[in-house]
């Protein structure tokens, strides 16, 4: 029988054995992002990427609490909500890469990938572009009485966005099962968002009766006990809900802005890895409560590095699409 361990001030109890999958699922978000950004300054992988490192608890407290045919729709910086949601590495690099074997035939890049067989509806380079894609998953899940819950991840920057507003309107009026999460990693692109939000963003979701909360969204266990309530509760038809999560991310906007000091500190940035990051707090309660010590933590960095090396070796070593493919998959 598996080690039930509550952490404090967390519903619902969880096993030993899934706090250490989740552990592992952060720490492989990490080693993916760490990969790509290695990939993009070698000049090996083409175009752009947005990074999610920093903000790996958001993606894994969320999606744990989501069974495997629930919907997710994702931002820009999506690889860790694909990756959380059940995605394979190897296909997701063989995507970022161009290559044949990607998910999406090397034809959308790290911006738009989508994974139907684990319920990712896909990521959307467009901010809030994927508000109403999960609305109408929201509605198909109650019209078709699936029992599916979706969930809409977007950052702060998509509250400027009025079909946000449009949705929110709509699902809770319909009471639709779907989970607004909004990532406050502090930054729209360049600009903290102080200075672009008025008010309290969590009134926004106030002014529309939906659910909500706030969490701190460095702290694993706290985002996934909450995303647990919300999403019961849509669930059991009770309607949509809005989960703030307070986060950062470490890197620049994209994998191409390196000079930050005109909009952040180094000061601030280094305050967030050395006291507010997510894997080094929950490894340390992990420690604290006897559930792995840091020689068995180590062995489970070692091996999910070793598997995001190979996957990213499978991608490297995999065909590009033959020419003749190049107007399939094109509907525009």
């Amino acid at each position: 029988m598996s080690t039930v361990v509550r952490k404090a001030g967390v519903e619902p109890a969880v096993t030993a054995a899934r706090w250490l999958e989740m552990y592992a699922q952060m720490v492989q978000i990490r080693a993916f992002e760490e990969k790509v950004n290695d990939l993009y300054t070698s000049a090996i992988m083409p175009g752009l990427a947005h990074l999610y490192t920093g903000q790996e608890a958001v993606a894994v407290g969320v999606c744990q609490a989501l069974r495997r045919d629930d919907y997710v729709t994702s931002t820009h910086r999506g690889h860790g909500h694909c990756l959380a949601k059940g995605a394979s590495p190897d296909r997701m690099f063989a995507e970022l890469l161009g290559k044949e074997a990607g998910y999406c035939a090397g034809k959308g890049g790290s911006m738009h990938i989508a994974d139907p067989d684990t319920g990712n509806l896909g990521a959307n380079a467009i901010v809030g572009g994927s508000t109403g894609i999960a609305t109408g998953a929201a509605f198909s899940a109650r019209w078709l009485k699936t029992g599916r819950v979706s969930v809409c991840f977007f950052g702060e920057g998509a509250l400027g966005q009025g079909v946000l507003y449009e949705v929110m309107n709509i699902a809770q009026l319909w009471s639709l099962p779907v989970i607004y999460v909004c990532e406050n990693n502090q930054y729209n692109e360049y600009t903290h968002f102080t200075e672009t939000t008025a008010g309290d963003i969590l009134a926004r979701a106030a002014a529309f009766g939906l659910a909500r909360e706030r969490v701190d969204g460095q702290e694993v266990a706290a985002v996934f006990a909450a995303a647990s309530r919300l999403v019961e509760r849509a669930r059991q038809g009770a309607g949509p809900g809005f989960l703030l999560c307070e986060t950062y991310r470490y890197h620049g906007h994209h994998v191409g802005d390196i000079s930050r000091s005109y909009y952040r500190s180094k000061e601030e940035e280094q305050d967030w890895a050395a006291n507010r990051d997510p894997i080094a707090r929950f490894g340390d309660w992990l420690r604290g409560q006897g559930l792995a010590d840091a020689a068995a933590l180590g062995e489970l960095r070692a091996r999910v590095t070793a598997e995001i090396d190979a996957a990213a070796q499978f991608a490297l070593n995999a065909p590009y699409p033959d020419p003749s493919q190049v107007e399939r998959h094109v509907y525009a």
